[in-house]
């Protein structure tokens, strides 16, 4: 039998190879920010612009799966827990679907849509959200 900082490596090597490493530390995080989480006050309301926005990158974390690092943007956002309707999304967002961009993230289909669509210049024109918006616990 090795010693045991041959056996930690053993360990080490397979779990890296399984890919079952990152999901520790991943999961690990995620029960530290969920445990700390329990501690503090409830999170910040959410603004309507940030519902929005959390929700795309949610659906884009989930696809992709990294549903440990979803679960704590969850947490620390404040988002709901049940993922919004993603037809309801694409209706705030006013944005129409065919059959193929139904099946990747509405997110993919928005940055394809801006790398292929610009102004006279080669820019895309972005405009300030229609009220203020600040990032919470940023309440100055």
């Amino acid at each position: 039998m090795g010693t045991i900082s041959e056996l930690k490596k053993s360990v080490r090597e397979t779990l890296e190879s399984r890919g079952v490493l990152t999901q520790l530390k991943a999961r690990i995080r995620a029960e530290v920010f969920s445990a700390l989480d329990e501690q503090r006050d409830a999170p910040p309301s959410l603004s309507h612009e940030n519902l929005l926005i959390n929700e795309l990158i949610r659906e884009y974390l989930l696809f992709n799966k990294y549903r440990n690092t979803a679960s704590v943007l969850t947490a620390e956002s404040g988002q709901p827990e049940t993922p919004l309707d993603r037809q309801f999304l694409a209706t705030e967002l006013r944005v129409s679907e065919d059959a193929s961009s139904k099946s990747v993230p509405l997110l993919y289909g928005l940055v394809s849509h801006f790398l292929s669509s610009s102004d006279d210049r080669g820019n895309v024109l972005l405009r300030g959200a229609a009220m203020s918006v600040s990032a919470p616990g940023n309440d100055s």
